[in-house]
Parts: C-alpha cells; sequence; structure tokens
C-alpha cells in the first residue's frame, strides 16, 4: 500500500468510522488511482479524491407510515448525492433493513465511477431505507412510499437528482414513488428511471443490468477468442439481475446452473432452460416465493440451505467456467474465490454492486482470470436508465432491438475504456484498475474544470 493511500484511508476512517462497506469501496478505488496519481499531479494538489470521497449532500429523514392493523411505523429514509461534475445526480433506491449510512455511501461512492464510464452525462447518487417490502400489502407498500416520497421529492427533479430502483425496489415501489411525486409537484417529468412502459419506462431496463453483465462476459471472453457457447454458469440471486442474466446466457449458448435466494441456493445439473427461468419468474415476480419450490419442482435440482455456520457459500463451490454474483455485497470472500478458481471458473462478471471481497478480488487478479468489476460489469442497468432519460426528454419511445443494440454498444465500449486505460498504466489485463482509473479521469477532468466547489 502507497503512503498515499495509507494516510488517505486513515483519514476516511477517521471521519467515517463504523462504515465498513464505504471504506472497501474507497480502498478498492484509491489502490488503482496511486498509478493515475503520480502522473497527474495536479489531481493531488486540487485534491480531486479527497473531494469525490466526501459527498456532496447527505439527506436523512424519517418516514412514518400507518400499517394494515393501523399502527403507526417510522423507518429512516436517506439520499446521498455523491458527485454532480458530469451531470444530475444518478443512482437507485434500495429499501432492506440493512441499509444504513455507509451502504449506501460505498454504492453512491461506486455510482460516481460506473455512470463515467457510460459515456451517459450521469453524475453519482444512491438512497433507500431500511424499509422491508418483503411480506408486506400492496397498501402498506403504497404508503410508505406515499411517506418516502413526502420529503425525497424537495431534493430530485430531471436535472437536478433522478432516483432508480435498487433491492426492494422495483416496478411496483418506483410507480408508488413516481405518483407521489407526480402529486405534490404537479408536473409529469422523468425525475424516476425504471417506470412503467405506459407512463414513461424504456424497453429493455428490467433486462439491462443482467443482459449487460453478461454483454460485458462476453466482451471478455473474446479477448481470448472465446464466446459463451457451451459455458458452465454459476448465477447467484433470484431478483431482476440474475434472471435476465439467465436469459442472457441462454440467448449466448451457455448452461446457467444456479440460483440462490436468502434462504438457501438449488444447483441444477442439467441446467436452467427458458421453461425453467419462466418458472422462477413467475415464483418470484407473481408470487413472490422462495427458490426451494423450484427443487420440489424439478427433480434434477438440489436445493442447499443456507448454513449460517460456513465461512464459505457452497453454491461457489461447483465445477463451472463463469460466475456471474448476482445477489449483494461482499457475497465472495477469500474463501469462495478459492473455491471458485478450484472449480476451474476463469470468467467472473459482477452483476451485484461490490459482490467480492478484496482477499478475493487479490486472487482473481494473482490468478489473472478475466474479471470484471461491478462498476463496469453491470453498468447496463443505470446506463438504459440514461437512456430512459434521454427518451423522456425527447418524448420519444425507442423499439426494444434499438435499446437493446445501443445497451450492447455501451458495454464494448466500457470494455474497451476498461482494456485500453488498464494497458495505458502498466497494468493489462486488469479491469479493476481500468475500470476505476478511466471513470476517475472523466469526473477529475470535469471537476478540475469547474474549480473548487
Amino acid at each position: 500500500m502507497s503512503e498515499f493511500v495509507k494516510n488517505l484511508m486513515a483519514q476516511v476512517k477517521a471521519k467515517n468510522p463504523s462504515e465498513p462497506e464505504f471504506h472497501q469501496a474507497v480502498y478498492e478505488v484509491a489502490s488503482s488511482l496511486s498509478l493515475v496519481l503520480e502522473k497527474h499531479p495536479e489531481y493531488r494538489k486540487e485534491k480531486i479524491l479527497e473531494r469525490i470521497i466526501e459527498p456532496e449532500r447527505v439527506i436523512m429523514f424519517r418516514v412514518p407510515w400507518v400499517d394494515d392493523q393501523g399502527e403507526v411505523q417510522v423507518n429512516r429514509g436517506f439520499r446521498i448525492e455523491m458527485n454532480s461534475a458530469i451531470g444530475p445526480y444518478k443512482g437507485g433506491l434500495r429499501f432492506h433493513p440493512s441499509v444504513n449510512l455507509g451502504i449506501l455511501k460505498f454504492l453512491a461512492f461506486e455510482q460516481v465511477f460506473k455512470n463515467s464510464l457510460t459515456t451517459l452525462p450521469m453524475g453519482g447518487g444512491k438512497g433507500g431505507s431500511d424499509f422491508d417490502p418483503k411480506g408486506k400489502s400492496d397498501g402498506e407498500v403504497m404508503r410508505f412510499c406515499q411517506s418516502f416520497m413526502n420529503e425525497l421529492f424537495r431534493h430530485i427533479g430531471p436535472n437536478t437528482d433522478v432516483p432508480a430502483g435498487d433491492i426492494g425496489v422495483g416496478g411496483r415501489e418506483i410507480g408508488y414513488l413516481f405518483g407521489q411525486y407526480k402529486k405534490l409537484r404537479n408536473e409529469f417529468t422523468g425525475v424516476l428511471t425504471g417506470k412503467g412502459l405506459n407512463w414513461g419506462g424504456s424497453l429493455i431496463r428490467p433486462e439491462a443490468t443482467g443482459y449487460g453483465a453478461v454483454y460485458f462476459a462476453a466482451e471478455m471472453l473474446a479477448t481470448r477468442n472465446q464466446t459463451l457457447e457451451g459455458k458452465r454458469c454459476l448465477v447467484s440471486g433470484s431478483g431482476n439481475v440474475a434472471q435476465y442474466t439467465i436469459e442472457k446466457i441462454l440467448h449466448l449458448g451457455g448452461k446457467p446452473l444456479t440460483i440462490s435466494d436468502s434462504n438457501g441456493y438449488i444447483y441444477d445439473e442439467e441446467g436452467i432452460d427458458q421453461e425453467k427461468l419462466k418458472f422462477i419468474m413467475e415464483l418470484k415476480n407473481v408470487r413472490r416465493g422462495r427458490v426451494k419450490e423450484y427443487a420440489d419442482k424439478y427433480k434434477t435440482a438440489t436445493y442447499v440451505p443456507l448454513d449460517s455456520n460456513l465461512d464459505y457459500n457452497p453454491l461457489w463451490d461447483h465445477k463451472a467456467d463463469c460466475a456471474f454474483p448476482s445477489a449483494t455485497q461482499n457475497e465472495i470472500n477469500g474463501k469462495d474465490a478459492a473455491n471458485l478458481l478450484k472449480n476451474g471458473v476463469y470468467v467472473v462478471s459482477e452483476g451485484a454492486n461490490m459482490p467480492s471481497t478484496i482477499e478475493a478480488i487479490d486472487q482473481f487478479l494473482d490468478a489473472k482470470i478475466l474479471y470484471g468489476p461491478g462498476k463496469a460489469a453491470n453498468a447496463g442497468g443505470v446506463a438504459t436508465s440514461g437512456l430512459e432519460m434521454s427518451q423522456n426528454s425527447l418524448r420519444l419511445s425507442w423499439s426494444r432491438e434499438e435499446v437493446d443494440q445501443r445497451l450492447h454498444n455501451i458495454m464494448k465500449s466500457i470494455h474497451k475504456t476498461c482494456v485500453e486505460t488498464a494497458e495505458k498504466y502498466g497494468t493489462p489485463g486488469n479491469y479493476v484498475n481500468g475500470a476505476n482509473i478511466g471513470g476517475f479521469i472523466k469526473v477529475a477532468n470535469a471537476m478540475l474544470d469547474q474549480g473548487i466547489v
């Protein structure tokens, strides 16, 4: 660790105590940037990285609402407006009991670099609440979303901050949030992305993060003159990202073997085909059931319940070629990374945000496998949100094919930036350095131009 990174991390930990995920995200980026800061003393002099680490604005507020029993409940809401040097703040809202300030700051920090990589004019932000939509009625979710927006509306707008969905925030929640914003502001604008198709949404938006992660994996494989055809793929999660990762793997001839949720995972030796994927989508999106039901229906599958005593995740301990972590942060630890490598995995494309710990990333880089970090590999979601913003501004709707083609081109462009930047700074094949430096330079130059603000 360079002296600069060591001193920076000491400052970050002192100013942001008890926020390990934020410390981890900053360390990972700062470690890559020591390469670029040596060549560009002006970034050091103007304290560009230190300014990116400090959010431009943090909004924290109470969210009172009434449940179906008539009881008053109180949750906490957040919006982190991290950086607007290249465009309005852009990033998802997460509704999950684990949400706290540190997790949202890590996500907002990552978002700054991810949005920069997309080539679209979007700054970085993130928000959410410790509210858990799981097990709540539609009425309860609606009342919570309306109360949440009663405060958030004064901080967002199509040219200021454009939130989207994330864990726990899907089409239903976006609908309730948008409806309340429209009522409060008396205007119909593209203030949220992930909207319904008949009121300003974009085709391909639900699919975009998963599709993008697979497109990125295909681009990485192409550097070795290979394709996804016949590749055995491990996928974690069973939400939006995992479902459409599986769908695109199938489109490109791969064989997805696993899905998971917070109770456990299934391993299907015969592979998850289109018919089985249709069952997963109905199970998760309509009935909101658990993946165990997949193993009850399909006898080729084995269900493994979650064992919290284990210090590794057995999902990552199967013979495979590719891994697509699509669940949550830090789901692959050092032991999981060792198991993946031992089982022959040589492509990791992250659909989730920061799903690999520092120890896992170090192993992937040391083994010189094709490792696509989340800020590059899963940028397809926010890229298509950006395309939704463009369509809203133009008052147009593009066809499914057009949006998918634009998404594919953006993922190719992100891959090209990562490869060329990594090579330029003396670490060819290192997508982590390529993504961190590539995302940083655009934001840093914009900040230099705009003065000390």
